[in-house]
């Protein structure tokens, strides 16, 4: 007889206070301990099989370019449609294991993530560049995303007992929410452990299989969590787990007659191809192909004449330079009320100034960013707003033996410059002046994106206007624009940020099942 683990109310696990010592040490120790196993190589999973192949993908440190994170083993379309063949062998199993049962791995995986929480930040302060607060916060909510989803698939299960249909006499009608089948996960770099455990844990804990194919430039830690997953027991072919190149992995896989669903997070470009590709029947297909797509923004915070300033610069700073501004959520972009634009900006310069940048592993405010193509484009981008704009602060390449760019605010910028439009992914921040607060939401309206904005103001009516107005699928009053919590702020955006999955929340695993309406009567 299994034996479940009580199921408490849900919680956010708590973020480490690095300014204890013992914590900071603990990290040190963790870090050591990770880089000690530095240089690995790491195979596939496909079902119970590890596959080791000739080609490796080299994950490196963005911080220190010489030291080699792990080689991970690389699927090619052969070894894609092997565990496209598991996946669907295993489907026919999986999906029949009751949604407690399946809910019962995740809580294991939670409970062993947790005790090992500063290894699994370790790992990601030197595959991804993100500094000890970062990579913590990144962990913890990875442990929430695990803890959410299991407790959502038992609510599902309840359904009828809890919320159940309207009576109709001499009939007896429940609804049921049933896996789709397999899918595809494509996770991103930035958040290389929570929203790759994420979108995996919503979609296996829902009946699902999957093929996880992370980001080519953090498939290590990646690999650390299936790992995980395998030692709690979760039977082999659930998770499958194949790294790879996008184009020919990636496309083989979006474009596969039984592929059911694609769970997408990344880039506008790469998004928009994926949902192409994926609306085109192919023969042998016989369901609309259901994509979940997170796709990034523009987003910013504005700031009126009535705001607390100082609350506003420090919010403007933390959202743009947070992990080197690489956040779908980062707020890019600030718009200030002209009168209280030059205090406002004078204070962002002085702020961003006292970022010190250096090593993730010795916990600098600013690390480096991802790999050489986004170092290159963001430097590029910095020349293109040099001529948009004011430069403030930074500008140039900073030092150290990796991808390190200065933090850089640039002001007087156009509402219509690119560094206004486009994502650019980096620590760069953009800076517009409005003559009044209405025309600081239409600037910060006046984008192709819609994921994450802040409204800073102590005005009730123009409050209650910017809620209505502000489009955007997280709006954030008088805070920044980052460090959305699963299950407190659901996560996703509008018009070119995607699909508005609201991740972390209770409409989330709806997107990986379809409700069955049962009738008998009686």
């Amino acid at each position: 007889m299994t034996t479940f683990t009580k199921v408490s109310a849900y919680a956010n696990e708590p973020f480490t206070n690095f300014a204890l010592d013992e914590n900071k040490q603990a990290m040190e120790a963790a870090i050591a301990k990770v880089k000690s196993e530095l240089g690995q190589e790491y195979p596939l999973y496909i079902g119970a099989e590890k596959v080791v192949t000739e080609a490796k993908i080299k994950s490196i440190n963005p911080g220190n370019v010489d030291e080699v994170i792990g080689y991970v083993s690389k699927a090619d379309q052969a070894l894609a449609e092997k565990a496209m063949q598991v996946a669907l062998q295993t489907f026919e199993s999986w999906k029949r294991v009751p949604a407690r049962e399946r809910a019962e791995y995740l809580f294991k995986a939670a409970k062993l993530m947790r005790e090992r929480k500063h290894e699994f930040s370790a790992l990601m302060i030197l595959e991804s560049g993100k500094n000890y607060v970062e990579a913590d916060v990144d962990t913890a909510e990875a442990i929430d995303f695990i803890e959410f989803y299991a407790r959502e698939i038992i609510r599902l299960s309840e359904i009828n007992e809890t919320q159940p249909l309207a009576k109709l006499a001499g009939e007896d009608n429940n609804i049921s929410y049933i896996p789709l089948g397999v899918g595809v996960v494509i996770p991103p770099w930035n958040f290389p452990l929570a929203i790759c455990v994420g979108m995996t844990t919503a979609a296996v804990v829902s009946g699902n299989t999957v093929l996880l194919k992370p980001a080519s430039t953090t498939p290590v830690i990646a690999h650390k969590f299936v790992a995980l997953m395998e030692e709690v027991g979760l039977p082999a072919g659930v998770i499958n787990f194949i790294p790879g190149s996008g184009a020919e992995v990636g496309d083989y896989l979006t474009t596969h007659p039984k592929t059911r669903f694609i769970s997408f997070t990344g880039s506008k470009e790469v998004g928009l191809r994926i949902n192409k590709l994926a609306a085109d029947t192919v023969p042998g297909q016989i369901w609309i192909k259901r994509v979940v797509a997170e796709m990034g923004g523009k987003d910013g915070v504005i700031v009126d004449e009535t705001a607390d300033l100082e609350a506003a610069a420090a919010a403007i700073v933390a959202s743009a330079f947070g992990f080197q501004g690489q956040k779908c959520s980062a707020g890019s972009r600030a718009v200030i009320v002209e009168s209280v634009y030059d205090q406002v900006v004078d204070r962002v310069v002085a702020l961003t100034k006292q970022l010190q940048i250096g090593l993730p592993e010795h916990n600098y405010a600013a690390g480096p960013v991802i790999d050489k193509t986004s170092y290159e484009r963001i430097l590029d981008y910095i020349e293109v707003g040099k001529q948009e704009g004011t430069l403030l602060a930074g500008g140039e390449k900073a030092e150290g033996n990796g991808y390190y760019i200065q933090p850089t605010v640039i002001g007087d910028v156009n509402g219509k410059a690119r560094i206004m439009q486009e994502e650019i992914f980096g620590p760069v921040l953009a800076i517009a002046k409005a003559k009044d607060w209405q025309e600081a939401i239409a600037i910060y309206n006046d984008t192709e994106f819609g994921l994450t904005g802040a409204y800073f103001s102590t005005n009730e009516e123009r409050i209650a206007e910017a809620l209505e107005t502000v489009h955007c699928g997280n709006l954030y009053i008088n805070r920044k624009c980052t460090g959305a919590l699963v299950g407190v702020h659901p996560f996703g955006g509008f018009n070119m940020s995607g699909t508005d999955s609201k991740a972390g929340g209770y409409d989330y695993l709806l997107l990986f099942t379809q409700a069955k309406l049962t009738s008998r009567k009686i």
